[in-house]
């Protein structure tokens, strides 16, 4: 059985919407450890032949039996483990990855092999000093002579200890001295027993090999032997229909710097890819973080009003016209409603103007007149001295509560105003507590405040029993509707069934305002991911755009053994590190704005959240992946001679 048999095989090629006979029944059988020479005009079909013997190109019709395995039967990721285990080529324009140093492109179907990093390194280094090309390792092609970058061919070509060489006008872009080193480097390869198919249309070259077919118009008109071939052994072939190429690992990781290697030698192109992904990422970490820093300042500010209160009026609604009038409301129900296990304190409120004194000082303030749980519903703290308690409230005691503007425009020259007396209406009360200054809304802030026990102020200053109205707070373990709906049938069975009263419920303000600024969050979020897509769209058209210009480069991998799935995951790879390293930058760019806000937006702290980082992260990933497995998938289906012809 031959080594390389080829039976009856015929090669069509549609040009022009007319079908070319490229090769005319061919039949021709190589043995093991031949020097087979491939001669004639340019257009013979001389390269076509060779490109079918390397399994770069396939027949339309007849057999080629490699090793007694009929090559059509095999898969593509078999036909990829023929190139790689068991081909080497030499082409005649070198076809040197540009990026890449002499030792990389060396090593590199190495990689496709699956062989340890530094086991081909060394043997990469070993071929390379063999060659002559011991001070080229770290030169990249543009760097080295033609005589030198063939001699690297060649080296790459060796790597794998493939036993066929498949040489295509080796010597064709060489002055004369190159050309005959380098056929006496095949000479010398044949002599230690790989199989050599040379390409040539010049018949001296030929003279070196042990037989010569010519080509004409596609068909085999002259076989010379020259001499008896010394058939070796060679280098024991792999069977293509083994398992999977080990090293899957190795392989991504020389993936991952292949891809960093491409990306940073096109950096404008690059940069100008990852611009969208910047300012969708940029957008989605801001929005996100302004987002929560302002449901953060809403609750801070709920919080300030009240933690879960309900107020409670008169009447039928805020609309209603007869509701001062009223005196639906009794202090007595706010001592029922205080005793309520599910609640956490209640206060009747009720509130006057006057004008308060101190010495020859006079404001006008808003009087509001509570019992001792007022402070704890309505969340206030103090800055100095205390609230007044149960004791103060029953023994109808002059005492009162200010807030931060009534002790700055009563006591403007005084640290410390605790203890001073104030009138109020021209009733005398002791200042015991200055309130913290607070953001409550439900406070006057267009006066002065000051917080008087409620029997004082009816028995002393206004004698008005009937509380304006009733603040309660809610236990944190109680569900807001729950307890509003308990306050309310408690109080109606009070009045016989009768309803002389309205609610307001604060925790309905917390939900109105975050539902909107979550609906707010989602607009913007949306506008931030129609900028992602637009940048994801960038991406797959530079990298459409990038797989046209590397094509031949696509081909150069596929002739030395890199699969469909080699050529996939590495430009699906680049699309993810542009993506991932876009978004990156993006993030680095939202916390230089943030910043920026935090200075302008006075009291509105913007934060950063964890999670809005690592969601832009992975919407950076999921975009790489997305929008660039059709570009890496097109690469990968290329046709390896397709690929080879556009360089």
């Amino acid at each position: 059985m031959s080594f390389l048999s080829i039976t009856k095989l015929n090669k069509y090629a549609d040009k022009q919407q007319h079908r070319c006979h490229i090769l005319r029944d061919i039949s021709l059988e190589v043995e093991r450890g031949q020097f087979l020479a491939i001669i004639g005009q340019s257009g013979s079909g001389k390269s076509t032949l060779m490109n079918i013997f390397g399994c770069l190109d396939t027949p339309s019709d007849g057999s080629y039996k490699i090793n007694g395995i009929e090559s059509t039967t095999l898969s593509p990721i078999q036909l990829a483990k023929l190139r790689c285990h068991t081909f080497g080529f030499i082409f005649q324009r070198y076809n040197l990855i540009s990026n890449l140093t002499a030792l990389e492109n060396t090593a590199l179907p190495a990689v496709y092999k699956g062989m340890a990093r530094d086991k081909r390194n060394k043997h990469a280094i070993s071929l390379l000093q063999k060659l002559g090309l011991d001070g080229k390792l770290d030169n990249k092609p543009n760097e080295l002579s033609g005589g030198q970058q063939q001699r690297v061919s060649i080296a790459r070509a060796l790597m794998n200890g493939g036993e066929i060489i498949l040489a295509d006008e080796p010597t064709g872009a060489l002055d004369s001295q190159s050309g005959k080193d380098v056929m006496n480097i095949l000479s010398e390869l044949n002599k230690a027993g790989y199989t050599i198919i040379l390409v040539t249309h010049n018949p001296e070259l030929a003279e070196h090999a042990d037989r010569i077919i010519e080509i004409k118009d596609g068909s085999i008109i002259r076989e010379v032997i020259n001499r008896e071939s010394v058939i070796s052994s060679g280098v024991e072939m792999r069977d293509s229909r083994d398992g999977e190429m080990p090293g899957f690992f190795d392989q991504l990781l020389e993936a991952i710097k292949m891809s960093m290697q491409a990306i940073v030698s096109h950096k404008l192109r690059s940069s100008l890819t990852m611009l969208g992904i910047i300012i969708g990422i940029a957008s989605v970490v801001s929005v996100v973080a302004l987002g929560r820093s302002s449901q953060e300042k809403i609750i801070s500010d709920i919080r300030a009003i009240g933690t879960n209160t309900i107020d409670i009026y008169p009447g039928d609604g805020f609309g209603d016209i007869h509701a001062n009038s009223l005196k639906s409301l009794k202090i007595e129900d706010a001592d029922i409603l205080s005793r309520q296990q599910y609640l956490g304190g209640a206060s009747p409120v009720s509130t006057t103007s006057g004008l308060a004194i101190m010495d020859s000082a006079a404001i006008n303030v808003s009087a509001s007149a509570v019992n001792e749980q007022f402070f704890a519903v309505r969340g206030l703290t103090l800055a100095k001295g205390r609230f007044f308690n149960t004791k103060d409230v029953a023994g109808i005691v002059s005492v009162v509560v200010i807030d931060q503007k009534t002790q700055n425009d009563l006591f403007p020259n005084t640290f410390n105003p605790i203890g001073k007396i104030i009138l109020f209406s021209g009733h005398p009360l002791e200042v015991i507590g200055v309130l913290q200054k607070t953001d409550n809304p439900f406070l006057n802030t267009s006066k002065p405040n000051i917080f008087i026990p409620y029997t004082t102020m009816v028995y002393k200053v206004t004698g008005k029993e009937a509380p304006d109205s009733i603040v309660v707070k809610i236990k944190d373990d109680v569900i807001s509707q729950v307890a509003e709906k308990n306050i309310i049938n408690l109080l109606q069975s009070m009045r016989d069934g009768r309803k002389d009263f309205f609610t307001f419920n604060t925790d309905s303000i917390k939900k109105a305002i975050e539902k909107t600024s979550g609906t707010m969050a989602i607009l913007v979020s949306g506008i931030a991911l129609i900028s992602l897509i637009v940048g994801g769209i960038g991406v797959m058209n530079i990298m459409l755009v990038s797989i046209t210009e590397r094509t031949s480069e696509i081909g150069i991998r596929m002739s030395i053994g890199a699969s469909q799935r080699n050529i996939l995951t590495q430009f699906l790879l680049e699309s993810i590190m542009i993506c991932i390293l876009g978004g990156s930058l993006g993030i680095a760019l939202s916390f230089l704005i943030l910043p920026v806000l935090n200075f302008f937006i006075e009291k509105f702290v913007v934060s950063y959240s964890i999670d809005s980082i690592i969601l832009a992260l992975f919407c950076s990933t999921v975009i790489g992946v997305l929008f660039g497995f059709m570009p890496a998938r097109n690469a990968s289906k290329l046709n390896p001679i397709d690929a080879l012809g556009r360089s």
